[in-house]
């Protein structure tokens, strides 16, 4: 045997804190992440806390792939969005020292940000309902993806201070946006007077005992014991995709199991800010129409097969990670990994499993009541969005309606419940047909679904829609051509989208030259999304109009035809 596998080995051992009675459990933990427990593979840590006591921490597979490091449960990771609480707690601190408060227009403090003719406050920031656009998307879109450039806090501001319109009116809806808690560890900075990540390590970090917790503000500096991001390849094998930005706030946090479970307590007890603190940490957000969201100051507050869960995932890179807490049980998970093929919400659910699952319920299954054949047909059909122009494609599949591979169950005779996303699907109806639906969940508090046909325009159509396009809110050009009988976008050479046809004047945009390879995807543009087209009063085509996951309706302008 080798020396280094021995090495391996030995620390393997080390990295293992279980109580003697807890070894039916550790087995099964063992189970949960078996696919990362070895020396070929990066892996993950597991930390778990009962009753205020570490019952378990763990380690599995590899730190460091290239010179054979294993994961420890001392090891440095980062956790993506697990960050945005750290954030919050800062704000929430400043705001318990009178230095501001939560209904503070983000435009006191930031004064960069536009003026909507809207107010938006630190409280929005907080619940991801600003409505402004996700700066990372917006450089995706200019073909400078997070993980291409090495962007910093000044090219965010720039990219925030460049957008014309917002996705949603302030408060009316929830539309996740790492945005707003990047603006946010700007506010901390500006009111404080010192730099984010300072503030954090004085009045959080060390205060709370997180020795092994930081901000990578830096990505260049040297941190010891701190592990590298890979990502999963085909056929078992991996590259390395770490994080190379300085944009903090919104992620970046660096920290171990252990940490967060010490971090967790506190959210718990109020260690530090007293009841107070804790109290506004779990304020969920409510919208402009008093329905309450689950977001609070970056916690998810929801429920788990009807036990109680307060948590948050996280990606970044290569890194997965989660933290959560069930109140009612005295039960609190972290665990923290360096695979991209880690799913860190799926990991969450069975490790609840093991330590709660006798007090875990299955849902009900839905009241389901009986339409005919006719009915349930007459919901199929095209549907899209108005103001992203997203789709969805009921279909009916041996007498069922499907939204993909969902199926939608009848609970009324114009609502359907997705069991899945356990969201209702609520009918419009006029003269016997189904017009439209709306969703009714609590993160799809406005989106509303109209129905539409299929569109099979002639090469005659499409080319009435070539020429230049052009955005200042994402610095972008498009040039719009036909290619092999097909309408294509054009950003830079070599980088082009087809266009495949959805409805009149609307396309969904694919990766690769059209009548070739449509598979092939540029990893330094955006992902794929919805491009339409909007007419004058002559039925002229003068603006494109462009939605990628969150980015609502950014406005190209036609430059020439």
């Amino acid at each position: 045997m080798k020396t280094s596998h021995l090495i391996i080995i030995a620390v393997a051992i080390l990295t293992s804190c279980v109580p003697p009675d807890s070894h039916s459990r550790t087995s099964q933990i063992d189970r949960v992440f078996e696919h990362w427990n070895n020396t070929t593979s990066p892996g993950c840590a597991v930390g778990i806390m009962k009753d205020g006591q570490i019952v378990l921490e763990k380690a599995y597979g590899m730190a460091d792939l290239q010179h054979d490091i294993p994961n420890t449960i001392e090891t440095v990771f980062e956790n993506g969005s697990v960050s945005k609480q750290f954030t919050a707690a800062a704000i929430v601190l400043l705001a318990l020292d009178g230095k501001l408060t939560l209904d503070d227009d983000v435009r006191e403090h930031v004064p960069e940000v536009p003026d909507y003719g809207e107010k938006i406050t630190l409280r929005h920031l907080m619940t991801h309902t600003s409505g402004l656009r996700d700066w990372g998307s917006v450089a995706s879109i200019s073909g400078w993806p997070r993980h291409e450039r090495s962007h910093n806090h000044d090219d965010v501001l720039n990219i925030i201070s460049r957008q014309t319109a917002l996705n949603f009116h302030p408060g009316t809806e929830y539309s996740y946006s790492n945005t707003g808690y990047n603006l946010l560890a700007m506010v901390v900075a500006r009111v404080s007077g010192i730099p984010f990540a300072e503030f954090s390590m004085e009045n959080i970090f060390e205060p709370f005992g997180l020795e092994n917790t930081q901000w990578r503000d830096d990505h260049r500096r040297i941190v010891k014991g701190r592990s590298t991001a890979y990502r999963a390849l085909e056929n078992g094998k991996f590259e390395i995709l770490q994080p190379i930005e300085h944009v903090h706030g919104n992620g970046g946090l660096l920290t171990t199991v252990g940490d967060l479970l010490i971090w967790n307590q506190a959210l718990e007890d109020g260690t530090i800010g007293g009841q107070r603190f804790v109290e506004m940490m779990h304020e969920q957000g409510r919208l402009t129409d008093d329905s309450e969201i689950t977001y609070a100051g970056g916690l998810q507050i929801d429920s788990f097969k009807g036990v109680k869960r307060i948590s948050h995932t996280g990606s970044t890179a290569g890194y997965r990670a989660f933290v959560s807490r069930y109140p009612e049980h005295q039960l609190s998970l972290a665990s923290l990994c360096n695979s991209s093929d880690a799913n860190p919400g799926l990991i969450r659910d069975q490790l609840a499993e093991i330590f709660i699952g006798e007090f875990l319920k299955d849902p009900e299954p839905p009241r389901a009541i009986t339409l005919t054949p006719e009915i349930v047909a007459s919901y199929a059909g095209l549907y899209y969005e108005p103001v992203t122009g997203q789709t969805k494609q009921l279909e009916l599949k041996n007498g069922d309606l499907y939204d993909g591979n969902n199926k939608l169950t009848p609970t009324s005779p114009s609502v359907f419940l997705n069991p899945t996303t356990t969201t209702d699907y609520i009918f419009e109806i006029q003269k016997g047909n189904a017009k439209a639906f709306s969703l009714d969940s609590w993160q799809y508090t406005n989106k509303r679904y109209q129905k539409t046909t299929p569109w099979t325009p002639d090469i005659e159509e499409l080319q009435t829609f070539t020429g230049t396009y052009s955005s200042e809110d994402s610095n972008t050009t498009y040039i719009v051509k036909i290619m092999n009988n097909q309408l294509a976008v054009e950003q830079e050479p070599g980088r082009i989208q087809a266009l495949t046809p959805l409805y009149k004047d609307a396309f969904v945009g694919k990766f690769g030259v059209p009548g070739f390879d449509t598979h092939w995807t540029s990893e330094r543009f955006s992902s794929n999304g919805i491009i339409r087209f909007r007419r004058n009063k002559r039925d002229v085509a003068t603006e494109l109009s462009g939605s990628w996951g969150r980015v609502f309706d950014m406005r190209f302008k036609r430059q020439t035809n």
